[in-house]
């Protein structure tokens, strides 16, 4: 069953490098008392993820955070390390926070996995995006695979 708006967040553990090197991230700490956008999509370095998605969160950063943001995480199924050079990549230290989903633990508990085996990629994220209040899901939006709209950092933006 796909995660809607009033559910709470599931428990799962995250991936980060940091200062110290590869790190947990649990859902259940992240989401804690906090208001947290948080987008998902199929890959790291991927065509619209990286010219559309991502870049719009980094750019709208700063108007998010105006809107009581706390902080905006991006989730991908991907390693740690790739979540980390693509962030370095983008610019996003500061303004968004990659996050590596790298077994699908996440993405499969919220009901957002996608079979991407057809284009060799396994099972990956759908391109999502929501806003999380103290764990609960305030807002919710999925695009279906080919497209981008619904789930950009403007469209969030109009939601708050």
């Amino acid at each position: 069953m796909t995660i809607d708006v009033g559910d709470r967040v599931p428990s799962a553990t995250l991936k980060e490098i940091g200062a110290d090197g590869l790190g947990d991230v649990p859902t259940d700490d992240l989401f804690k008392g906090r208001k947290v956008a948080v987008f998902g999509l199929p890959g790291a370095f991927t065509p619209t993820c990286s010219a559309k998605h991502l870049p719009g969160f980094v750019e709208n950063a700063g108007a998010l955070k105006a809107k009581g943001v706390d902080e905006i995480v991006c989730v991908s199924v991907n390693d740690a390390f790739v979540m980390k050079a693509w962030s370095d990549q983008q610019g996003a230290a500061g303004k968004v926070r990659l996050l590596a989903d790298g077994n699908a633990e996440f993405a499969t508990a919220m009901g957002l996995d996608l079979d991407a085996s057809g284009f060799g990629m396994g099972t990956r994220a759908q391109r999502f995006a929501m806003v999380v209040d103290d764990g609960e899901v305030k807002s919710i939006a999925i695009d279906p695979p080919g497209s981008f709209k619904d789930t950009s950092a403007e469209a969030i933006l109009d939601q708050l």
